[in-house]
């Protein structure tokens, strides 16, 4: 049965609601328990350190280049079959993981992994749009940021419970009895959307998986220290494959690569403002537990302690900006929220020589809090801006924007510690606050499109 017009019947809606939220817990949440158990797996499989980072870049790289893909599929599949299948996906990859003996077994399944996670984001939001009604679809948006904040947060914090009292396998292991659930759940109450009618591109899949691939596997590179030359090749190869990708693109009905959807101004100014936003977290994120440990002497515990408040603050704001937006503008929410989040940053510039707690709380709250209440109604800016039909489209591109800006704010933090070690963590902030006040007035630009309205 082809999903209502206008959102799902309670309690059907509430169950949906907890589909959606356990598989995108699964998946935000195995982003970052493998990076704090990285150390410990290395060990344990008698490999080197440098190589076991493919256990996270594997399940990176997975993601980058399928998300467009796979968005592009929920739209002529329908977006509950890409899900279920994804969150299946995971699951047992969830499970191959746990059994792997060996670097190269356990890379390969988290590979697959990040496939089955890229099948959960690349249409959830998309979801969203069908399961809450139109009026309330800011505050659904609202509540999906909040359990993507919540499981960021404390990503970390359950990899070391787990590993404080079982080995790495069950890290992987905990997931197989979730997934199971996620997917029986979702099976009964995730609505059906109808189809599109066009068929899907191998080709223009196997071209977006090669231009981003190449474009975030060289940014990053370029981060980490490899050599300008190889940059500069990869950045080419980048764009003559992006350049075959659009031409490719304008000539159908319902392009993999959304250039239908970015022809909408809301649309694209909110992809803008996503990258750059992004970028400016990122950035921040790697450089402050620099800035406490080296400038600030705190130790680990207490640099964990002093950016836990970040991620409250989204936690806060996300519902609040979710209700907020069904009833006022992006353009407005995100620039006052950009804004707050530019100040909150650039505040770190002008923390006295001793520091009180309270000094750095009021700051890592102010920040979160103005990223909070910008992230929300941009995202539902972007979703609501695409046609129902392509609301698969506008999902995959939320989630690559998302990754474009990571990695971009990544690659440039790396850059900064390789030139600028004593001034980087400074300098970074004050460059993501500048990163934060143009996407506040990127979307500050908003208001004068007629597409951004409540």
């Amino acid at each position: 049965m082809t999903a209502p017009a206008d959102g799902l019947p309670i309690p059907q809606r509430y169950w949906a609601i907890v589909a959606i939220g356990l598989g995108v817990t699964l998946a935000v949440i195995d982003s970052a328990i493998a990076n704090v158990a990285l150390p410990t797996i290395a060990a344990d499989l008698h490999t080197d350190p440098a190589l076991s980072i493919w256990i996270v870049n594997g399940y990176q790289l997975a993601i980058t280049i399928s998300l467009l893909p796979l968005s592009s599929l929920g739209d002529i599949l329908g977006y509950r079959r890409v899900y279920l299948a994804g969150l299946a996906l995971f699951t047992v990859a969830s499970l191959a993981c746990a059994f792997a003996t060996s670097l190269p077994m356990l890379a390969a399944a988290r590979v697959v992994q990040g496939f089955g996670a890229a099948g959960i984001m690349s249409v959830n939001t998309a979801l969203l749009r069908f399961i809450y009604p139109h009026a309330q679809l800011g505050r659904g948006i609202g509540i999906n940021t909040l359990v993507v904040a919540v499981s960021s947060a404390v990503g970390p914090t359950v990899a070391g419970a787990i590993l404080a009292v079982a080995n790495w396998p069950w890290l992987f292991a905990v997931n197989v009895p979730i997934g199971i659930a996620a997917v029986l759940v979702g099976w009964r109450s995730l609505p059906r959307a109808a189809p599109s009618p066009h068929g899907f591109d191998v080709a223009s899949a196997l071209l977006s998986a090669a231009t981003f691939g190449l474009l975030i596997g060289s940014i990053d590179a370029l981060g980490h220290g490899e050599g300008f030359p190889l940059f500069v090749v990869e950045m080419a190869a980048t764009i003559g494959i992006g350049y075959v990708l659009v031409r490719r693109q304008l000539s159908l009905p319902a392009p993999l690569l959304p250039v239908d959807l970015l022809k909408i101004p809301i649309f694209t100014l909110s992809v803008s403002t996503s990258i750059s936003s992004f970028a400016a977290q990122m950035l921040a994120l790697v450089s402050l537990p620099f800035l406490f440990q080296n400038a600030l002497h705190f130790s680990a515990v207490e640099t964990g302690l002093m950016i836990t408040p970040w991620p409250l603050a989204i936690c806060i704001a996300a519902p609040l900006a979710g209700r907020l937006s069904d009833r006022y503008s992006a353009g407005l929410l995100g620039g006052i929220g950009l804004f707050l989040f530019a100040l909150g940053l650039l505040s770190f510039a002008f923390l006295p020589d001793h520091p009180s707690h309270f000094d750095l709380v009021w700051r890592m709250a102010m920040s979160g809090f103005g990223f909070g209440i910008f992230q929300t109604p941009n995202n539902r800016a972007m979703l609501s801006a695409a046609p129902r039909e392509r609301s698969g489209g506008a999902s995959g591109m939320l989630g690559t924007a998302r990754l474009l800006g990571q990695t971009t704010g990544a690659a440039l933090a790396a850059l900064l510690f390789a030139r600028l070690p004593g001034q980087a963590p400074v300098v970074a902030l004050l460059i993501s606050s500048g990163f934060a006040a143009v996407a506040a007035c990127v979307s500050l630009g908003r208001l004068y499109d007629s597409g951004d309205r409540a």
